[in-house]
């Protein structure tokens, strides 16, 4: 089982060419589109102070995200064409017209938020935000899935799971920091919450993905992030659970889901890597199924 099993042992697929900025705009987009959820939700149940302090967050995420892509893309105008067409079956295209969107929305909310002017469309474009946040929040879990690396192939299903956990987890975690105890109640139950749905989403694709993959989660900086990740969020959850009624407790609570979210996306992402340079976890599974199937192996 530990033999290489392609030619002199060199990879099958292409190792992601990703930079270290894309998992942070995983992050970012996440905690920026649960963020925006958030501050809609709040604003609609009156709790005002919530939702300027999400909508914070939400700015923040929004104005970093784009930098991000750009960086990793390498110039502007790769971003810029790719709005030129919209094809529904590519998450890349999808979601590059979601943070277009959504980014244009929050930063129309924020601008006439601030200056005082245009209400009716401050409420509209915040509205839009809101709901473009569900699916900034969770298409990036969606993108990762759609390939052939295979630990992202192997937790199709639960990727984009964990992924709105985490940006849930970290959009309640930075509202539970920005916010005084009294409004925070929200963000701390959505906090806990999130972090909930991340570690399990987590633990059923260990569970449920073949052995051999889920052994690329494990090991090496992945395996690092992953623990980090898994303490971090189960910390931040109880902390936020037992003391978030205080500001101290409160903002350490929302620090450990924050920093919990953010490990987790470096981990999928070197797990993503390992698991495409090393031939085992993409052969050796194969014709596990192949077995099991009774078809022969494509090779």
């Amino acid at each position: 089982m530990s033999e290489r099993t392609s030619y002199y042992g060199r990879p099958i697929i292409k190792e992601p060419v990703w930079t270290p900025e894309i998992p942070l705009y995983f992050f970012f987009g996440g905690l920026a589109g649960a963020s925006a959820a958030l501050a809609e939700a709040a604003r609609w149940s009156g709790n005002d102070v919530l939702a300027r302090r999400a909508k914070i967050a939400s700015a923040v995420g929004a104005a970093v995200s784009p930098v991000l892509l750009i960086e990793d893309l390498g110039r502007p105008a790769k971003f810029y064409n790719m709005l030129r067409v919209f094809k529904v079956r590519s998450p890349m295209s999808v979601g590059t017209w979601i943070l277009s969107a959504f980014g244009s929305a929050t930063g129309v909310s924020v601008a006439t938020e601030v200056a005082g002017v245009l209400p009716r469309v401050q409420r509209l474009s915040e509205a839009s935000a809101g709901l473009l946040g569900l699916p900034m929040s969770t298409y990036t879990g969606a993108l990762v899935a759609d390939s052939v690396v295979p630990v992202w192939h192997e937790g199709r299903h639960e990727l984009p799971f964990a992924f709105a956990g985490g940006a849930a987890a970290a959009a309640g975690g930075a509202a539970a920091i920005l916010t005084p105890a009294y409004a925070s109640r929200p963000a701390r139950r959505l906090g806990i919450l999130g972090a909930a749905l991340e570690l399990g989403a987590s633990q059923i694709m260990d569970a449920r993905t073949e052995d051999l993959v889920a052994e690329a989660t494990k090991k090496g900086t992945a395996g690092r992030y992953k623990r980090l990740a898994q303490a971090a969020t189960i910390a931040g959850a109880a902390v936020t659970a037992l003391a978030g009624r205080r500001r101290f407790g409160a903002a350490l609570g929302g620090g450990l889901l924050v920093a919990g979210s953010l490990c987790e996306r470096f981990a999928v992402y070197h797990a993503g890597k390992i698991s495409a340079a090393d031939p085992r976890y993409t052969s050796i599974p194969q014709r596990q199924r192949a077995d099991r199937s009774g078809q022969p192996a494509i090779s």
